[in-house]
């Protein structure tokens, strides 16, 4: 996968040794999960609290040297077809069942990153994800540093993830 350069990135957004992991741990579970190819656009700086998807799963971290949050938010055609994927079926709705498999894929994504920036020298843990669904909804971080937002394309239409640190 190309690393997405911190040039191409506002200055208040989080520089590349915080932000890859993130972006990497994303396009191999979904690799992995949906059989899905994501393709990350460059990051940029967010500046509303409004989702850009329609069911967004938020978790907290905090560790020795890093706290802050992650999320991801999926658009509903987008997530729809992740589920119908894992799980083999064919999916039609937001239901109980994909704000679970949306929180099951934010704690995985977390568990990626976080091996990531271990390696970094970056301990951090892992709260429990808040799944939040409808059309308009807040995504509220833990923190008041910048938000940082990755765009990524599919086949199905878009998702998003935010990161907000403080290291």
């Amino acid at each position: 996968m190309s690393s997405v350069s911190a040039q191409q990135i506002d200055k208040k957004v989080l520089d590349d040794d915080l932000i890859q992991p993130f972006i990497e741990a994303t396009v191999n579970v979904l690799k992995m999960m949906a059989g899905i190819d994501p393709l990350p656009q460059p990051p940029r700086l967010k500046t509303t609290h409004e989702a850009y998807g329609d069911i967004t799963a938020i978790i907290g971290m905090a560790g020795d040297s890093v706290k802050g949050s992650f999320a991801v938010s999926f658009t509903e055609p987008c997530i729809l077809e992740i589920m119908s994927n894992m799980l083999g079926e064919e999916i039609k709705a937001l239901s109980r069942d994909v704000s679970d498999g949306v929180g099951e894929i934010t704690n995985i994504i977390i568990g990626g990153a976080k091996a990531q920036l271990a390696e970094k020298g970056h301990v951090i843990g892992m709260a429990i994800p808040t799944v939040v669904s409808g059309k308009g909804h807040s995504v509220e971080h833990v923190t008041e540093q910048p938000v940082t937002l990755v765009p990524f394309e599919t086949p199905a239409g878009p998702f998003f993830i935010e990161v907000s640190l403080i290291v």
